[in-house]
């Protein structure tokens, strides 16, 4: 089954003329220390872009501002907000996620529990971990779960729980929870951490069919095999400020990329999918 595009929709909290995000002079610090600070990213709504970067170099700090899981430093009087969603510098937490689909390393160790498959795709309508009697489901809700699995080729593990999945079925499984209320950003953390080359080979095609439906990504890793063929550009990493940022096919090169890991690197393409040596 292809996997549909999203439900392009703009409410009260969407400005269709805003970017999905903007980052001005925006700093992270921890224990004193800057962990992060970009001077200006800028997101658009709909791109599909990639963060690239070694360990330690704030990948997953920038992509908590983008899910307001994490602030930052407060700017001094008269200087621009430092982050904007939609143009807006306030945004509930809750309503971020109603139009961003999170996938990440943490959330699926949460579910490492005897929670059925399909209750954990469900309970993405809820932002719970699984299902609660208080909540109420609607035959709409289960069929649309169902189709998700179907559509990330684990229809057959629906009743399986989740502590007896491999790791590759699990991470499909959260992909499905967070695609529940056809989000218009996937944002995905490190999508094939942990996972042998079977299970990644899965969940990167994965992510390939969900772009190629016009979902937007946000793909943080520092794996260029994780890089899927329809991301448009690299925002490059390093030591909590950005490198470089442009089109794919300039920031994947072997200079860009020697100097960002800081060891010699070759690139190899195939069919659209690169490979670092």
């Amino acid at each position: 089954m292809a996997i549909a595009p999203p439900i392009l929709r703009y409410d009260a909290l969407m400005n269709p003329t805003e970017p999905l995000l903007k980052l001005t002079d925006a700093r992270v610090t921890r224990d004193g220390a800057t962990i992060l600070h970009i001077d200006e990213l800028v997101i658009g709504v709909g791109e599909r872009v990639a963060i690239l970067g070694p360990n330690g170099s704030g990948k997953s700090t920038l992509i908590g501002l983008l899910t307001r899981d994490i602030r930052p430093l407060a700017p001094e009087a008269g200087q621009p907000a430092p982050v904007l969603m939609y143009g807006r510098e306030r945004i509930d937490l809750l309503e971020a996620r109603s139009f961003l689909g999170v996938v990440s390393f943490s959330l699926q160790e949460t579910y490492d529990l005897s929670i059925p498959v399909i209750d954990t795709v469900l309970s993405g309508y809820f932002g719970s971990i699984g299902l609660y009697r208080h909540q109420r489901l609607t035959r709409t809700m289960r069929s649309h779960a169902e189709e998700l699995l179907a559509s990330l080729g684990i229809s057959h593990l629906a009743n399986r729980t989740m502590s007896t999945l491999s790791t590759g079925e699990a991470r499909r499984a959260i992909i499905a929870r967070a695609l529940v209320h056809d989000p218009q950003v996937l944002v995905l953390d490190e999508p094939c951490a942990g996972l042998d080359p079977g299970s990644a080979y899965h969940v990167r095609h994965a992510v390939s069919q969900l772009a190629r439906a016009g979902r937007g990504i946000v793909l943080v890793t520092h794996h260029v095999d994780d890089i899927v063929p329809q991301i448009d550009r690299v925002v490059l990493l390093k030591e909590g400020r950005v490198l470089r940022d442009g089109p794919v096919s300039e920031m994947l090169s072997d200079e860009m990329l020697s100097e960002l890991f800081g060891v010699p690197a070759k690139i190899e393409l195939r069919d659209g999918w690169r490979r670092m040596w």
